[in-house]
């Protein structure tokens, strides 16, 4: 196998290879990339045996073939020389890459394209398109709020639903809920609610642009998206997601709404001496401000005013920094509105006016003397 390529545009897909690839053991097929130049194109593969990626690069075949290479080495090696053609030819097991602009030569021992495994990137009928910038917004209202607990697997990943023509996708740990639901499911044949993990989402926000559509197929425990050059599959996890409609509570009869600029520096600055174990905050609303305090023993205490939009009764109530901190960056409205009964039940987090999504945070107890 022999073939000419552009260092940028193959070190581009590498290293979303890279990102697939979860061991850098040399010895095992799962830490290399499969090349596969064919008809003047060069396919790239890369897979955990979980997450699948495929992607297909103009470039000067000479001699066809495939092989596999180890990832971590190769991309390596590419940022190490400047931009222009390379050279890659394979011999045996012994591959070569030369870059036309330096005198030098990089040698690296390949393993046959034959032992890398098999996967199937899903049936074209099966698929529908939804709009990249509205999925990626999906994505990032939600991929936060699932739990990296293992013993708790089945609330490790995103749940995904069809709901009518609406595509739901609902995260959760147990102590907050992310929920969002939008209209893109009109005409999509009808699919069992999946479990999709946070790897592959992950990836697709980070990968897909924000414009134009994804293509999205879900079926045989795997989902399968598709856009520009790329392809992209994931298993998906087998488990019973929690019943989330039992979270989302009915009716909160209170609220108060704050600016997102001054609760986003408030954050920043009370932050600084919020407990590191417990991440405990205190929100103290009163008719036309919100004080914001954190307490990290044995160091010291800040405190914060804000203005807020509120005439009921004095409400103190704490809260996970981590869990108003995340949802804040995503949330793009200049007003947040936070709805509540009292102050040791679910708290719901949303934009003002209200929109497609929201954020359910269930409250700490109080510290003693507190």
């Amino acid at each position: 196998m022999k073939f000419t390529f552009d260092k940028d545009a193959v070190l581009k897909e590498t290293a979303i290879a890279q990102e697939i690839i979860s061991t850098k053991n040399a010895i095992s097929i799962l830490s290399n990339v499969l090349l596969s130049a064919k008809n003047n194109s060069l396919t790239i593969k890369a897979t955990d045996v979980k997450v699948n990626f495929e992607t297909k690069i103009p470039v000067d075949v000479q001699e066809e073939g495939s092989t596999t290479i180890f990832c971590d080495k190769f991309i390596s090696i590419l940022n190490s020389l400047p931009p222009g053609e390379i050279e890659f030819a394979q011999d045996d097991i012994a591959v070569t890459i030369k870059p036309a602009a330096k005198k030098v030569k990089f040698q690296l021992k390949s393993m046959a394209s034959e032992k890398f495994p098999d996967f199937s990137l899903g049936e074209p009928q099966a698929y529908f398109d939804v709009p990249a910038r509205d999925f990626k917004e999906m994505i990032a209202q939600t991929i936060f709020s699932i739990s990296d607990d293992e013993t708790r697997y089945f609330m490790n990943g995103a749940y995904f639903e069809k709901k009518d023509d609406d595509l739901i996708v609902v995260a959760t740990d147990g102590r907050r809920l992310s929920y969002i639901a939008k209209p893109l499911c009109q005409g999509v044949e009808a699919f069992a609610p999946v479990i999709v993990p946070p790897k592959i989402l992950n990836i697709i926000l980070k990968r897909a642009p924000s414009e134009g559509n994804i293509s999205l197929a879900i079926a045989d425990k795997m989902i399968y998206f598709r856009f520009g050059s790329y392809q992209f599959s994931s298993a998906l996890i087998d488990a019973q997601f929690p019943n989330y409609q039992r979270v989302i509570p009915e009716n909160q009869t209170q609220y108060f709404e704050i600016d997102k600029g001054d609760l986003t520096d408030a954050l920043k600055r009370v932050g600084l001496l919020v407990e590191q174990k417990t991440r405990r905050i205190y929100f103290e609303v009163k008719p036309g401000v919100l004080t914001i305090s954190a307490r990290e023993s044995d160091i010291g205490n800040a405190d914060e005013d804000i203005p807020c939009q509120y005439d009921g009764e004095p409400v103190k109530m704490a809260l996970n920094y981590l869990y108003l901190e995340e949802p804040v960056k995503v949330i793009e409205a200049s007003r947040i509105r936070f709805e509540f009964t009292e102050a040791m039940k679910a708290v719901t987090m949303r934009p003002e006016p209200a929109t497609d999504f929201f954020h359910i945070i269930m409250p700490m107890q109080t510290a003693e003397g507190i």
